[in-house]
């Protein structure tokens, strides 16, 4: 099992340890979140310490998974990425075994598939990702890196979601529309329009 360091103590870093867990993939050695949280536990787990705690740890040969929430904005969990590269660290790639995922789609490293998502076939999935619940990922859709892609949503065939955005839980697309950079899917909305700027 690799060692596993989890970055961010909230409430969806609980949820990605219960996808972890289920994995049997990894041992989960601690979390990392502010400084006035260290010696408190998430599930278990205790808080090491901070953000400074990256570079030692990664020496030791840990791997890294961003365990901050996205919601309207991807910068805490790019910021955090940004730190991990710097520190050349390795990032996992973790998918739910209630996940299906095609063996013709591609997940990139530091992305959480979570539990009951859908992955279709020829789908890319970039790094620094979140797949959420329930989420549908159609047939050759390309997600950017540092996406969120909510509870329940569902995007259809050969849409391509560009980097940063959030896409709301139960937001659905028409096929083949463009999502432009760090935009904001409102939860239950529709995108169809090519070229799609959405806000919140």
């Amino acid at each position: 099992m690799k060692n596993l360091i989890l970055i961010g103590g909230g409430g969806h870093c609980k949820a990605c340890i219960d996808v972890i867990e289920e994995t049997e993939k990894f041992n989960i050695v601690g979390v990392l979140d502010k400084p006035e949280f260290v010696g408190k536990s998430v599930l278990g787990y205790n808080i090491l310490g901070g953000d400074d705690m990256i570079e030692p740890l990664v020496q030791e040969n840990h791997e890294f998974l961003i365990t901050v929430g996205q919601i309207r904005t991807h910068q805490i969990r790019y910021g955090l990425y940004g730190k991990l590269l710097e520190c050349n660290a390795s990032l996992a790639t973790v998918i739910s075994p209630r996940a299906y995922v095609s063996k013709y789609a591609l997940i990139g490293p530091g992305t959480i598939i979570m539990h009951d998502a859908l992955v279709s076939v020829d789908a890319r999935v970039g790094q620094n990702c979140i797949i959420n619940s329930k989420a549908l990922i159609e047939h050759d859709v390309v997600v950017g890196d540092h996406c969120h892609i909510s509870t329940g949503a569902v995007v259809n065939g050969n849409v391509f979601v560009k980097h940063g955005v959030f896409w709301g839980s139960n937001a659905v697309s028409r096929e083949g529309v463009v999502v432009e950079p760090m935009s904001f899917v409102q939860a239950g909305s529709v995108v169809s329009d090519n070229k799609a700027k959405c806000r919140g």
